[in-house]
């Protein structure tokens, strides 16, 4: 991603630190060759349509979605830019200069698209997660010149149910709208990347359940 390390200390949105954790502290694959680039004018909601349970599961089922998209689907990378866990934690994905990737009749050129772990027809979103996407997409927002109101879900686009009833409701009522719109104007959604030991240890200490 387009986004310079920097300490966490210097991550600020809506007054608070924001890092997103890069994809070798997850212990991502590397991209495989190709992929399309393309010029994103709009903001896309989905979830992974698999119950999460306890968000200790999270790093590894971001590694298991990317075993599936790489081997089993033929694709890249994982289908998605960016990746939100129950506790809000924010991960890298595939790079935003690449369009993403479906398995759905729409095509994903254009889309910002942030995932939310967990299925939300069966599961509820929690606060933190709901912030964390609200964090993700005003930075994009913000990056890629877009207004909250090109932000849509899954489902908008495809016949499918993602993201999810639970998770819908928030874009219906205007709720993650709000939330992104208040980011914006409290200032600059920095956005910043968190690698090497510092990110392995959050990394080991989310998949510790802390």
């Amino acid at each position: 991603m387009p986004l310079e390390p920097a300490p966490p200390s210097t991550t600020i949105a809506g007054g608070r630190s924001i890092v997103q954790l890069c994809r070798q502290a997850w212990g991502a694959a590397p991209t495989l060759p190709g992929g399309r680039p393309h010029t994103i004018n709009r903001m896309t909601l989905h979830h992974t349509a698999v119950v999460l349970g306890d968000n200790r599961h999270a790093p590894s089922r971001l590694r298991q979605h990317q075993r599936f998209h790489q081997n089993d689907r033929g694709w890249i990378d994982i289908a998605y830019h960016v990746g939100v866990d129950r506790n809000g934690n924010i991960y890298e994905l595939r790079s935003p200069e690449l369009a993403g990737d479906t398995a759905t009749n729409y095509d994903p050129a254009g889309h910002f698209l942030v995932l939310c772990e967990g299925d939300f027809d069966q599961e509820s979103v929690s606060e933190a997660q709901l912030n964390g996407a609200a964090t993700a997409f005003a930075w994009a927002a913000q990056q890629f010149h877009l207004a909250s109101g090109t932000l849509g879900g899954h489902r908008d686009f495809a016949d499918t149910a993602c993201p999810g009833v639970n998770l819908y409701a928030h874009l219906t009522s205007g709720d993650l709208h709000t939330r992104i719109d208040a980011l914006l104007a409290a200032g600059p959604v920095d956005l910043q990347r968190l690698c090497g030991d510092q990110a392995a240890t959050k990394v080991a200490a989310i998949e510790e359940g802390q």
